[in-house]
């Protein structure tokens, strides 16, 4: 199920994320740090939604209050939800 999430308090302006079941697939970010934005993915594709909500939620950029881990970490709730909704969900 892929999923598009528009990020609030980052550089970052949108996250599109795919899940199968709880587990990312794809994570990509439209406008940032290119260099993190390419990392995270990386790191986080092949983990369940709640080991990276785990990981990365509440992490702050700055005075921000937010980062792109933690808006990615609502983005993956959403999406799991989203999912669950629909019926496409573990």
């Amino acid at each position: 199920m892929s999923y598009i999430y528009k990020t609030k308090g980052t550089c970052s302006s949108q996250i599109e994320v795919e899940l199968d079941g709880d587990v990312v697939k794809k994570v990509e970010f439209t406008g940032g740090c290119k260099g993190n934005l390419q990392a995270i993915p990386r790191l986080v594709e092949g983990m369940t939604v709640d080991e990276v909500t785990r990981r990365i939620s509440g992490i702050q950029c700055g005075v921000k209050g937010t980062s792109c881990g933690d808006q990615l970490a609502k983005a993956l709730q959403a999406a799991y939800e989203a999912g669950k909704v629909q019926g496409t969900s573990a």
